[in-house]
């Protein structure tokens, strides 16, 4: 809706596969790897990939009176797939949608 009171906020949840696999596991998802390709899939998806930038860089700084980031990122459509896995400490993490592809991709700066 482009509401200001909206903004991205992420909490990435890394916890080992086996803490997570079993029947009293860890909620949550790991998304570091790739959130902001995931935020770029969904506004596309609904049709509102140009209130993306406010959601992920202003409506938040604004919120809370700070100034915004001068920084900047590149997405672009370009098809990826994450690692099924990554290594934590002895453990194996498993990020979400890991092995399965993704339409958008951050450049590298």
């Amino acid at each position: 809706s482009g509401n200001t009171r909206f903004f991205l906020g992420t909490d990435s949840a890394p916890h080992p596969a086996h803490l997570k696999e079993h029947a009293t596991g860890c909620a949550g998802c790991y998304t570091a790897h790739a959130a902001m390709e995931l935020y770029a899939e969904a506004f596309d998806a609904a049709g509102a990939l140009d209130q993306l930038e406010a959601f992920a860089s202003f409506k938040g700084a604004d919120f809370y009176g700070l100034p915004r980031n001068a920084g900047t990122i590149t997405l672009v459509k370009e098809s990826w797939t994450p690692p099924v896995s990554f290594a934590f400490g002895e453990a194996e993490l498993k990020p979400l949608r890991s092995g399965e592809s993704l339409p958008w991709k951050l450049l590298a700066e």
